[in-house]
């Protein structure tokens, strides 16, 4: 039977999955990293002058966007703020990482073979420069966007009305998301300006789209944590900082 919780008297509740929630949120926010620095896709079709291109990490959002309305949804504000921090620092450990990996020497043979010029062309783009700053205020800001929406809007419906959550914050979440990351990235020099509009407009698109497309898939593992964890967590809204761990 679930029970409803304001999130600031549970501390002493185990959640079982919560770590298992985390760990794929954080996995995905990496390789999401590692495929928008390698590869720009091209839908073909064009909304007016404006083609669908966008960064091969938009492939990963169906996956991040349900675990990070799940977060919200069945744990609570505070705890999805603690696994948006604990993404964060993943990110700037791998920034920082591949930096050093791209400073040291290459030895002879991969340089002949593959080359410094090969690795930073696809991997140098997470290791410094703009990119780097532009996934991180994005993600910082298009992810506390996103959990604080679903907070409010889970107290003011009562807990009714998941897809309205889910599809609210997204559509507020992922333009900051989306807006920031290319405006910071082509201003940085990563994307070219004139592909401002149709990376901004093409992510926001499929993004918004996808959100409604896999709404059923949130409904069903939602309601699978909740029961499996035994509760249904209301987050107490007088806490809604992003500047606290």
């Amino acid at each position: 039977m679930e029970s409803k919780i304001e999130i600031n008297k549970d501390k002493d509740i185990h959640f079982k999955y919560l770590e298992l929630v985390m760990v794929a949120f954080t996995v995905i926010l990496i390789l999401s990293n590692f495929a928008s620095s390698a590869k720009i896709i091209d839908w073909g079709i064009s909304i007016g002058n404006i083609p669908l291109a966008f960064d091969a990490g938009t492939v990963f959002f169906p996956f991040a966007y349900i675990f990070g309305d799940v977060l919200t949804e069945v744990y609570g504000y505070s705890r999805a703020r603690r696994v948006i921090w604990v993404g964060f620092s993943a990110l700037i450990f791998t920034f920082l990482m591949f930096w050093l990996i791209r400073v040291l020497p290459g030895e002879t043979s991969w340089q002949a073979t593959v080359g410094q010029e090969a690795f930073d062309s696809v991997l140098g783009g997470i290791s410094f420069g703009g990119i780097v700053l532009a996934s991180v205020l994005g993600y910082l800001i298009g992810s506390f966007s996103n959990s604080v929406i679903m907070a409010v809007m889970k107290k003011l419906t009562n807990g009714k009305h998941l897809w309205m959550r889910t599809i609210g914050s997204t559509i507020i979440g992922e333009f900051l998301d989306s807006a920031i990351f290319i405006a910071i990235a082509s201003a940085t020099g990563v994307f070219r300006w004139e592909l401002f509009w149709s990376l901004t407009l093409t992510n926001y698109i499929f993004k918004v789209t996808i959100e409604v497309v896999f709404t059923p898939a949130t409904y069903w593992l939602t309601k699978r944590l909740k029961r499996a964890e035994g509760v249904d967590v209301y987050s107490d809204l007088k806490d809604l900082t992003p500047l606290s761990f």
